[in-house]
């Protein structure tokens, strides 16, 4: 018989979905067969981690579970009947089962309690994965192929758009289904990696970008480089740093039912290495009646 599940995901049997969910996402990336090549006790681990989240994260699953009738497994339990239930039975009821559609005979009986009785198709159970993918790869979509813990692998498409904690469900990639039922499903957790310059928040991105003092004073075409390529985007002269600039549809690209988004750039003016003749130039420089500190009073 498998082991507790809560045990395995060390949450409480309060825990809610939410802390459920963490757990497995913490423990899952810490022991996926991917972070651990030819680690079999990692390996193993996840299995049971999988196992666990698979039962726990499923509420009528959880339900059966909580209640007795499923074991950790999965598999139904036995409805054992009580001394009492005996006892007070009558002298014709004490060798019959007691089920919902009143007594059976002794072939339903020992049906019941070898778990010999035939059930019809059942559908396979679904496999739980986590799969990292890149800023841009979750953006602009991809395909990744991760390592399965059987030493098989599986072609993951990721749609553009992707954000973190969106799970990805493959049909028929789980486990085989019973007596001609369907397979399961493989589920896909992804997490995003965090980009070095792109934040991302809904469908629009924001990153800062640098000009210099002579780009913001005298105005500039610099090139930018965004999800979709570089473009080119024009600095007007006189530009305070600070300054936000959007860039229409150069976001998340537009994917299904959803516009694309929009890349929102703030300028940043660094000064650089400063010469001789631009501190001269500086020194002998008046801007009468400017005062920059004039909000602060």
């Amino acid at each position: 018989m498998a082991d507790d599940p809560y045990k395995i995901l060390g949450v409480k049997k309060e825990a809610s979905a939410d802390e459920i969910r963490s757990a497995y996402r913490k423990l899952a990336k810490k022991h996926h067969p991917d972070l651990n090549p030819g680690n079999k006790a990692a390996e193993e681990t996840f299995k049971s981690i999988s196992g666990a989240y698979d039962l726990l994260s499923d509420a009528e699953k959880r339900g059966k579970y909580d209640r007795g009738e499923i074991d950790a497994s999965g598999a139904e339990r036995p409805q054992a009947q009580s001394w009492r239930q005996y006892a007070e039975a009558g002298p014709g009821e004490r060798y019959a089962y007691s089920g919902a559609g009143g007594g059976a005979d002794f072939e339903d009986l020992f049906g019941n309690i070898f778990n010999q009785r035939p059930r019809g198709p059942a559908k396979g159970r679904d496999r739980q994965y986590s799969l990292e993918v890149g800023f841009l790869e979750a953006v602009s979509g991809a395909t990744r192929r991760i390592t399965l813990p059987d030493g098989g692998t599986l072609d993951v498409k990721i749609p553009p758009g992707t954000e973190e904690g969106d799970i990805l469900r493959l049909r028929g990639k789980g486990d085989p289904g019973a007596k001609g039922g369907p397979d399961g499903d493989a589920l896909i957790e992804i997490h995003v990696a965090p980009h070095k310059f792109y934040r991302r928040l809904g469908r629009n991105i924001h990153m800062e970008v640098p000009v210099s003092m002579k780009e913001a004073v005298l105005g500039a075409k610099i090139t930018l480089p965004t999800p979709a390529g570089d473009v080119a985007m024009t600095i007007r002269p006189g530009t305070e740093s600070g300054t936000e600039m959007r860039l229409r549809g150069r976001g998340v690209p537009a994917h299904g039912k959803h516009e694309a988004g929009d890349l929102h750039v703030k300028l940043n003016v660094v000064i650089g290495p400063a010469d001789a003749a631009l501190k001269t130039f500086l020194e002998g420089w008046e801007q009468p009646g400017f005062n920059p500190r004039e909000g602060l009073k």
